[in-house]
């Protein structure tokens, strides 16, 4: 798995600091709601009808044991003692209080975590196949090019307001482990076939609610939405 150098820490502990700055004048009611919105989809953090929830990043679904324990520490910390683990590998807390949000993304800075990238219309988590790299019919081990897209959109101003959101899947397997068909791109290793990329079903044009046209992107939050 990738392991941060000096400059990546730097860039995660600025941001932890930016947003830790940006929470505390939203809750001394110098930001408005919609000032605090941008900056806070830009970090993970979802206000739903009840509490807020936060989304960390888990790149392509892989941990080290180290960040498995300090996940399960901050949600005995800050929330219920669990976490949801999501249809595309990310990890989400429920019940975290808005002001103690900037003191988790801190300890997720200390095990190499974040959960930079993980809503708003950019391009989220790159997932893979969970059995990539050990499993049996694997043709080409996924991890490699998740990691080199992961590298390659994360932070890219271009990819930082898009229309919508944007994922993207690898397989590197005979089987689909990582259900690519239903991802905006998808990229898959077939026998005999060479590598294949192309728009998935995630792509397509999606029908928009009467009330919800003129907008850009889907209502955050919604009951029922899985990894909006």
């Amino acid at each position: 798995m990738y392991l941060y150098d000096e400059i990546d820490s730097r860039i995660v502990d600025e941001r932890v600091k930016q947003f830790r700055d940006q929470t505390r004048r939203f809750l001394a009611g110098k930001l408005s709601e919609d000032d605090f919105r941008a900056l806070r989809l830009r970090n993970g953090l979802y206000i739903q009808r009840y509490a807020p929830m936060l989304r960390i990043a888990i790149p392509y679904g892989l941990l080290s044991t180290r960040q498995l324990r300090k996940l399960a520490d901050i949600s005995r910390k800050y929330d219920r003692a669990y976490g949801h683990f999501s249809t595309r590998q990310n990890l989400q807390l429920n019940w975290p209080r808005l002001e103690q949000v900037p003191d988790i993304l801190a300890e997720l800075a200390s095990v190499q975590m974040h959960a930079i990238q993980t809503s708003g219309n950019c391009i989220r988590n790159i997932t893979t196949d969970h059995f990539a790299g050990v499993a049996h019919d694997e043709i080409v081990d996924s991890f490699v090019w998740c990691e080199i897209i992961r590298q390659w959109s994360t932070f890219n101003p271009e990819f930082s307001y898009l229309p919508r959101k944007f994922k993207v899947a690898v397989n590197g397997s005979v089987s689909d482990r990582a259900a690519v068909a239903v991802h905006a791109l998808r990229a898959a290793r077939q026998p005999q076939q060479g590598a294949r990329q192309d728009p998935g079903e995630g792509a397509r044009p999606r029908q928009v609610p009467r009330g919800d046209r003129g907008r850009v992107g889907a209502p955050e939050g919604r009951a029922g939405d899985i990894d909006p």
